[in-house]
C-alpha cells in the first residue's frame, strides 16, 4: 500500500490542483487542456501555485505593429492591448486583441506555443543524434570496429529502414532519396517518443497535431511528384484502360488524379489519429483515479489501481505504436515514391 500511495502522489504531482480539489470533474477540460497547444508549458503545481514555463508571445498588430513578450504579461488580463480569448469565443485559447469597436481580432501570430517549442526539442534531438552518430565514424574505423551505445543504435535503424524498407520500395534510384526518407522516419520517431514522456520537454502532441502531419504528408506528395518519370505522368493521363474509360469522358485520369491527394491524405490522418488517440487513451486511464473519487476510498483505491496498471500498459503499447508509426509512415512513402519511378513493361 506504500508504493502505491507514492505512485498516486506522482500521479498527482503531474496533475493541475483544480483536478485535486473537491469539485466536479471536467473530463472534456482534462483532456483537451494536455493535448492541446498552449502560450505556456505546465508543469505542476505546488502548494496550489502553478509552476509553468512561460514562453514568448510574436504577434503582428494591424495598429501597433510587431509586439513581442512573454505569455506570463497576459495572465494578468489584457497587456499591450491583447489578451486570451475566453471560452466560447471564435477564437478560444488564442491572442487576439480589442478592436476600436469592441470585438476581437486576430493578429498574425508566430508565438513559440507548446508544440512549436516540442517541435523544436525533437528537431534538435534528431539532428544531435546523427552528429553524434557521424561524429563516432569520423573518429573510429567501422570495418575493424561495430559501434556501440547510440552510434551502434542508429546504425542499426538506418540499415534496417534502408534495406528493408527503402531500398526494395523504391528501387535502383533509392540513394536519392534515402536521406529524407530516414530524416523523417527519426524525426516521427523521436517525436511520438517524446509525446510519451509525461514531463518536460516531453509531453507535447507534436505528432498528435494534424498541422505537423500535413506539413509531412506535403513533403512527401512533393518527392512523388516533382520527380515522378515519364511513366507515372502517362499512368495518370493516359492510362492502359479500355479508351471508352478515358475519352471522350476522362473518368480513368480523374481518378488516377484523385489518387495523387488521397495518398498523402491517408498519411496526414493515418499518423496524427494514431497518435491523438494514443494520447486520449492515457489520459482517460488516469482520469479514471478523479472520476472515481466520490465512490469512497475502497473503490476509488481498486479502481485507482486498475487505472494505474492500465495506464501503465498502455505507456508501453503506445511505445511501440511510436515505432510502428514511423515505420508506416516510412514505408508508405517510400512505396509512393517507388510508384512514381517504375518502368514500363518489356513487351
Amino acid at each position: 500500500m506504500k508504493k502505491l500511495r507514492l505512485i498516486f502522489a506522482a500521479l498527482l504531482a503531474l496533475l493541475p490542483l483544480s483536478l485535486r480539489a473537491e469539485e466536479e470533474f471536467d473530463m472534456q477540460s482534462f483532456i483537451f487542456g494536455h493535448i492541446g497547444d498552449a502560450y505556456e508549458w505546465h508543469i505542476t503545481e505546488i502548494k496550489g501555485r502553478p509552476v509553468s514555463i512561460p514562453l514568448p508571445v510574436i504577434v503582428h498588430s494591424r495598429t501597433s505593429g510587431w509586439q513581442c513578450f512573454l505569455s506570463s504579461k497576459l495572465k494578468e488580463g489584457e497587456y499591450r492591448g491583447f489578451h486570451i480569448a475566453p471560452a466560447g469565443s471564435k477564437y478560444e485559447g488564442k491572442v487576439v486583441e480589442t478592436g476600436a469597436d469592441g470585438s476581437e481580432i486576430r493578429p498574425f501570430d508566430l508565438s513559440i506555443t507548446k508544440n512549436v517549442l516540442g517541435l523544436m526539442v525533437g528537431s534538435l534531438l534528431v539532428v544531435i543524434l546523427i552528429l553524434s552518430t557521424a561524429r563516432w565514424y569520423r573518429k573510429h574505423d567501422a570495418l575493424e570496429e561495430a559501434p556501440t551505445g547510440v552510434p551502434g543504435l542508429v546504425e542499426m535503424l538506418v540499415a534496417s529502414i534502408t534495406d528493408d524498407v527503402i531500398k526494395d520500395a523504391v528501387g535502383k534510384d533509392y540513394e536519392k532519396y534515402a536521406p529524407y526518407l530516414l530524416t523523417v522516419f527519426f524525426f516521427i520517431l523521436i517525436n511520438n517518443l517524446l509525446g510519451i514522456v509525461p514531463f518536460f520537454p516531453g509531453g507535447a502532441n507534436v505528432t498528435g497535431n494534424i498541422a505537423v502531419t500535413l506539413v509531412l504528408a506535403m513533403f512527401t506528395f512533393l518527392m512523388v511528384n516533382l520527380f515522378g518519370n515519364r511513366h507515372y505522368y502517362k499512368d495518370i493521363f493516359w492510362p492502359d484502360v479500355p479508351i471508352f474509360l478515358k475519352a471522350p469522358l476522362p473518368i480513368m485520369p480523374l481518378i488516377e488524379i484523385l489518387g495523387m491527394f488521397t495518398k498523402p491524405f491517408s498519411l496526414m490522418v493515418r499518423l496524427f489519429a494514431n497518435m491523438l488517440a494514443g494520447h486520449i487513451m492515457i489520459l482517460c486511464a488516469v482520469a479514471i483515479i478523479f472520476l472515481t473519487a466520490e465512490l469512497g476510498p475502497l473503490l476509488n483505491g481498486s479502481l485507482g489501481l486498475v487505472a494505474v496498471l492500465f495506464g501503465i500498459f498502455l505507456d508501453c503499447l503506445e511505445f511501440l505504436v511510436a515505432f510502428i508509426q514511423a515505420y508506416v509512415f516510412t514505408m508508405l512513402s517510400s512505396v509512393f515514391i517507388g510508384l512514381a519511378h517504375q518502368e514500363p513493361e518489356a513487351e
